[in-house]
């Protein structure tokens, strides 16, 4: 639509006051909408947003101090299992002295007592020889008597009778009396 006007060239539309005060109204109106839209709706959107994209980022902090954290206490542990590796081998080793030591103490008592049972052992024959000994000693003198005891009732003198029995104890001999 051509609009023309006395002594004007033919316009496309019409731009007269009307026109203007309009169009400046409407940039206002659109000025207060898009302040009262942004006050309203893109600021708590913002503010939304913002909170999440917050939320977010200490999500995600803390999860990296979680796994700086889990790094630490697997550091940790592996030095602690190295530790507790290198004791278990030291209290095994301990364990192994002491029972050789105990082994060598026991051997040793074991040995002691044996020798204690030989050496007593030795001891008790030695003393069943004596009694022995002196048993047969005991037995001589009593063979001896007899002896003497025949010759005298035959009627033998006692010159006679003690060289006889010098001559029996000369048989079975001087070392025997003296053992």
């Amino acid at each position: 639509m051509l609009l023309m006007t006395e002594g004007m060239q033919p316009r496309l539309f019409g731009l007269d006051f009307q026109l203007i005060a309009d169009s400046c109204l409407m940039i206002v109106a659109i000025f207060v909408l898009f302040l009262f839209m942004s006050y309203f709706l893109w600021n708590p959107a913002r503010k939304y947003l913002d909170a999440r994209k917050k939320h977010i980022q200490d999500s995600l902090d803390a999860a990296a101090a979680d796994e700086k954290k889990a790094a630490e206490l697997r550091e940790e542990y592996e030095a602690k299992m190295k530790t507790a590796d290198a004791e278990a081998e030291k209290v095994l080793a301990d364990a192994h002295k002491r029972g050789i030591a105990n082994e060598k103490q026991i051997v040793g008592r074991a040995r002691e007592e044996a020798q204690r049972i030989v050496d007593h052992a030795s001891k008790e024959a030695e003393l069943e020889k004596q009694k022995v000994a002196d048993d047969v000693k005991k037995e001589m003198v009593v063979l001896a008597s007899m002896i003497a005891g025949k010759v005298v009732s035959a009627s033998i003198d006692t010159t006679v009778q003690d060289k006889l029995v010098e001559d029996a104890l000369k048989e079975i001999g001087d070392s025997t009396w003296q053992n």
